[in-house]
């Protein structure tokens, strides 16, 4: 659906992500007392008085310390109010009116949106008293709240939701959730940007440019469509610094626990090494569908060693507890592999949600026991009477048998084989959970 879009838009360190979150009730971005922190753009989706609408934090404009870096975070800003329906003008009640938040209010006047001006950090009297001058940027009466501490964000919210066009018709379906992740400038932000056709995120050559985790909504068609999620990179945690960088990394997990599919991305002039074994199995454990894409491909076919069957076979043989992983050679530059990207996501999220009949999955086990030996322990023989799936996201598969401890990993190992042999769950998990003794047809060998 197209929810109204409210865009918070002002200089660095007013309060943005603070006020982000406390409209959504959430600690969706990372606030820091560290300028420029927040530099994409971060969506959530927000209510009130009945009003559904899409919030969107920015990162500062007229961030300065970083030249090329600010004017990316200016025109991911930019981006934000070119979409949006209503801006608040968030300035700083404290400092008081500044030349920066002139210009940043002369910028809202010529993109011609309507705009709420936000006085921040109006805890006292005296701040509120002070919130007055802002009257001077022309663009209204200021508002003034206290993000920290929810001060005034009544009168605000109701203001917002008077100034807002309704709402269209919601979607039947919500759309897929992929996280993309891998370490450090390997190109996650680089592959979203180029799947979608915009510079959604910033991209640049430094390691860390990607601080929280930004969700990217993309309708490509008349569907859901997707919500792909660009995350911080992931270093060995020795070497994550404490503080921000440890907040970043928390979100980049936190993403992989909510999505349905996380695509790792590896660099191939790295390879597979400690760190991707790591976050590989870091999906495996969160039960998430997973797809391996081989960044950078440009680079590898430059070099001639752009065979990707050898690439396939040499990750899976490094990340064999991930080798149900569907493995893609992609370029952002050449857009390579880009059109096999999509119908793979499609095809592992339905993977990931298959739910198999009971008769055809005891067929297909009667088929898994014939002519293979069965564990035994003491003279005792395992007995299988028969299985049913008790669950999807990931498919998990109860067998009901004489003696569960029987079966152990490796006769775990062999059945999932079989059933992947027999069924079509190419980038899924699949759980076999053992159960003691039921009453039932005994399927044995044939």
């Amino acid at each position: 659906m197209r929810l109204p879009v409210v865009a918070l838009v002002g200089r660095p360190n007013v309060g943005k992500s603070t006020l982000f979150n406390r409209i959504l009730g959430q600690r969706r971005a990372l606030v820091h007392p560290t300028p420029g922190v927040t530099r994409d753009r971060l969506y959530g989706e927000a209510a009130w008085a009945g009003r559904r609408f899409a919030l969107v934090d920015t990162g500062g404009v007229g961030w300065d310390q970083e030249p090329d870096l600010g004017r990316l975070m200016q025109e991911q800003a930019a981006r934000a109010v070119a979409e949006a329906d209503l801006v608040l003008l968030l300035v700083d009640s404290r400092e008081g009116l500044l030349p920066a938040d002139r210009e940043v209010a002369g910028f809202l006047r010529r993109a011609g949106k309507p705009v709420l001006v936000v006085a921040n950090k109006a805890e006292t009297p005296e701040t509120r008293q002070a919130a007055l001058e802002f009257w001077a940027l022309g663009l209204g009466e200021p508002i003034p709240v206290s993000a920290e501490h929810g001060q005034g964000t009544g009168e605000l919210l109701d203001r917002l939701a008077a100034a807002l066009p309704q709402a269209e018709a919601p979607a039947e379906h919500e759309p897929l959730r992929v996280a993309v992740v891998g370490r450090p400038n390997v190109g996650k932000s680089s592959l979203i940007n180029a799947l979608i056709g915009q510079e959604r995120v910033i991209v640049t050559p430094s390691p860390g440019t990607t601080r929280d985790a930004v969700d990217v909504l993309w309708r490509p068609g008349p569907g859901p469509g997707y919500l792909f999620t660009d995350t911080a990179g992931l270093r060995r945690p020795g070497r994550v610094a404490p503080g921000l960088e440890r907040f970043s990394v928390a979100r980049a997990l936190a993403a992989v626990r909510r999505c349905q599919v996380a695509v790792l991305m590896v660099d191939p002039a790295l390879g597979v090494a400690e760190q991707e074994r790591r976050i590989a199995g870091y999906i495996l454990r969160a039960g998430r569908a997973a797809l391996i894409v081989v960044s950078k491909w440009d680079l590898v076919a430059g070099a001639g060693r752009a065979d990707p069957r050898e690439w396939r076979e040499a990750i899976q043989a490094s990340l064999p507890f991930l080798a149900f992983a569907p493995v893609l050679a992609c370029s952002s530059v050449t857009g390579q592999g880009l059109d096999r990207l999509l119908p793979t996501l499609d095809r592992v999220a339905e993977n990931h949600s298959r739910r198999l009949p009971t008769g055809p999955l005891n067929r297909a086990l009667e088929r898994a026991l014939t002519g293979a030996p069965l564990p035994s322990r003491g003279g005792r023989l395992l007995k299988v009477h028969y299985a049913t799936q008790v669950g999807v996201r990931p498919p998990a598969i109860c067998l009901f048998v004489n003696l569960p401890e029987l079966v152990d990993e490796p006769y775990r190992r062999f059945l999932e084989c079989r059933f992947r042999e027999l069924f079509d769950f190419e980038g899924t998990p699949l759980i076999i959970l053992p159960r003691g003794r039921r009453r039932g047809k005994e399927l044995q060998p044939g």
